[in-house]
């Protein structure tokens, strides 16, 4: 094990692809398109899609442990899952606009999130197949649901300041680059 620990290491200490001006452009695009494309129900065209798919997978497969509240958790997990899962494989690869990018994917999850949690007590979205609320399940099985959009309301700041900071991030690396004296304008 020890060696394997040795290998990641080593692995992670290896540079990153260059940042450049055009991964900076489309990292701050990505919060600014999802603003302007959100509808008042907090639904983001296209993205929004893909998560509802990843959701919905998420609940049979976390059912296979039998637990019924990591059952009900595991659309929202899953839909966290792979765009974390897609942003440590760019982490792997050293490659910081995929990496900004799914970061900020997964930032945005939580807009989605938040719009879901924040309907649990109203339950006026419509659900995929009907059926139970997830977030009514679990905050009323925590004790939790008369604070619904509160919590709603501090998820999605979470998201917006995640897709930020993935921005700033970039913006860093393209920074240190400048800085260190290479040529940030070559593209990725």
């Amino acid at each position: 094990m020890h060696e394997w620990l040795e290998d990641l290491k080593e692995h992670l200490t290896q540079p990153w692809e260059p940042a450049t001006w055009p991964a900076l452009v489309a990292s701050v695009a990505f919060p600014v398109l999802v603003l302007l494309v959100r509808n008042p129900v907090g639904w983001t065209p296209f993205l929004d899609g893909v998560n509802l798919l990843f959701h919905e997978a998420g609940h049979p497969l976390f059912g296979l442990f039998h637990w019924e509240t990591l059952t009900i958790l595991g659309g929202t997990l899953m839909e966290l899952l792979v765009p974390a899962a897609l942003c440590l494989a760019f982490v792997w690869k050293r490659q910081p606009l995929g990496t900004a990018l799914c970061g900020q994917w997964a930032a945005q999850n939580l807009l989605y999130i938040a719009s879901y949690m924040a309907d649990a007590r109203a339950q006026e979205l419509p659900l995929v197949g009907g059926g139970e609320h997830d977030w009514t399940a679990l905050l009323t099985q925590w004790g939790l649901l008369e604070r619904d959009t509160v919590l709603a309301g501090r998820v999605a700041f979470l998201g917006w300041t995640l897709m930020l900071a993935w921005a700033t991030w970039l913006g860093w690396r393209l920074w240190m680059r400048y800085r260190d004296g290479g040529h940030p304008s070559s593209s990725n």
